[in-house]
């Protein structure tokens, strides 16, 4: 292990603890998509007081934040999220990746210019389902960027993520309504064509390729069992291999709402719902590096079968333009797995704590790998 790596995990385990603390605090305090104004400053006052300069309210969203140290010639970006899920908290581990992405930090702080790095913890709101990280990359929070990366908690070890590119949108079917008993006939029910459209893509989904992915709910259907309803409203998700795979599936799908409201005679709006996600392209040198310092760390890679797919972030985006990285830090908690209240509780145990310390010790020595082959391409150019 080099001295710097030494280090790097040496200023980590001093920070151990309130590692630790910034993660379980994120945790009790979960907070949705643009809303995360406690966690969002959380990190940022920790990186400020490890030595960052610190911008609040980056790229014109007042949660993002970008917490710079360093001025060398190779840039690492590495990514935080905090944003919870509605109802079940942080059933995805995003206190743990932030509280990674700041140790990452500190253990880099004291040797960025001696490394030659620039190093930027970028706080990126709204990963579930806002996609943050789209909206500053198109503001230029990554130009400039020489790798980026991140981590995330998992059931399992995954040394990178099957991220899909995804799509999302709500529905919003307008009929008419009428006395379901005495009137039938004189209304138009918004609920069947959302019925009609859901059965159009059930029988869709035996044309679809085994990574494509179709899912919604309905938010909003009827008052009362005697009156036709005449609004129903819902929220659907698309996601296939690729963005020009995503295309043509997502076009078929908006064709069975179609077919809904032409069955029926009711009125459809649909809208998008934020950007939509790019499928994740890890880099296979920084992969590399990320495994061997993993495995230094005790970290072990099962196989895993190849049904594992259907993820998504929007750190895919980052990846079609700066190398990166997003491996998945296993918790070893099966059956729960991501998106279950049950792993919302497995983000606050002993192996979360670790998953902290190895994602910001992991990154960092990562981080030092880059910046150490940069520096040897300088001096062999030089």
């Amino acid at each position: 292990m080099t001295a710097a790596k030494e280090a790097a995990a040496r200023h980590i385990r001093a920070a151990a603890d309130d590692l630790i603390a910034l993660s379980h605090r994120i945790h009790a305090h979960p907070e949705l998509a643009f809303e995360e104004y406690l966690a969002s400053q959380w990190v940022a006052d920790a990186l400020s007081d490890a030595g960052f300069e610190v911008r609040h309210g980056y790229c014109e969203l007042p949660t993002a934040v970008e917490a710079t140290v360093g001025t060398g010639p190779t840039h690492i970006a590495i990514c935080a999220e905090y944003d919870a899920l509605p109802d079940i908290g942080h059933a995805c581990g995003h206190n743990i990746i932030a509280a990674a992405a700041v140790g990452a930090g500190i253990g880099l702080a004291p040797l960025a210019d001696e490394l030659g790095l620039t190093v930027r913890v970028l706080g990126t709101p709204a990963e579930e389902g806002g996609g943050g990280k789209v909206l500053m990359l198109k503001q230029g929070a990554f130009d400039g960027v020489h790798a980026a990366m991140m981590v995330h908690p998992a059931a399992v070890e995954m040394a990178a993520m099957p991220g899909l590119a995804v799509t999302q949108f709500d529905v919003v079917y307008e009929g008419k309504a009428a006395h379901a008993g005495a009137y039938p006939e004189l209304g138009v029910n918004a609920a069947d064509a959302m019925t009609l459209a859901q059965v159009g893509i059930g029988l869709l989904r035996q044309q679809t390729t085994a990574s494509d992915r179709i899912h919604g709910i309905i938010t909003q259907v009827g008052s009362a069992p005697n009156i036709i309803p005449d609004v129903s409203r819902g929220r659907w998700i698309v996601r296939s291999s690729s963005l020009d795979a995503l295309q043509p599936l997502s076009q078929r799908v908006h064709r069975c709402f179609e077919a809904g409201a032409l069955a029926t005679g009711c009125d459809l709006s649909t809208a998008q719902v934020g950007p939509d996600y790019a499928d994740l392209r890890p880099d296979k040198d920084l992969l590399d590096l990320w495994v061997a310092n993993a495995t230094a760390l005790g970290r072990r890679f099962p196989e895993l079968p190849n049904s594992v797919v259907g993820t998504a972030t929007d750190m895919g985006n980052v990846s079609h333009v700066v190398p990166t990285i997003h491996p998945m830090l296993g918790l070893d908690c099966r059956p729960a797995v991501n998106h279950q209240p049950e792993f919302t509780a497995a983000c606050r145990t002993p192996a979360a704590e670790r998953a902290v310390l190895d994602g910001a010790t992991g990154m960092a020595w990562t981080a030092i790998d880059v910046a150490l082959t940069a520096g040897r391409r300088a001096d062999k150019h030089s």
